[in-house]
């Protein structure tokens, strides 16, 4: 019998080509196709409320003025902001 990818002769009951690696016959079993994943709704309900949790805390933090910096709370927030984004865009890949 000859190879179907490079013709070398290959026994008659081989399974493979020594020379190529090519299979002389074609597989049984296929695995079943990866089911295409959507991001839920939960995940993206999940999002935008950590999202508005994010803004009232902003809110909230800027109005300790003596407290806090401003510009600490704002780099907190948007830190935090960053994350949220990522782990969405991520969800969504």
């Amino acid at each position: 019998m000859q190879c179907r990818q490079c013709g070398t002769e290959i026994a008659d009951k081989a399974l493979i080509c020594y020379r190529c690696g090519t299979a002389t016959t074609d597989a049984k079993f296929k695995p079943p196709p990866e089911p295409a994943r959507r991001p839920g709704l939960r995940s993206s309900i999940a999002s935008v409320l950590a999202l508005a949790l994010l803004v009232v805390l902003a809110l909230y933090m800027g109005r300790l003025q003596g407290e806090t910096p401003r510009i600490v709370t704002w780099a907190v927030v948007g830190v935090a902001l960053v994350i949220v984004i990522l782990r969405a865009y991520a969800r969504r890949r």
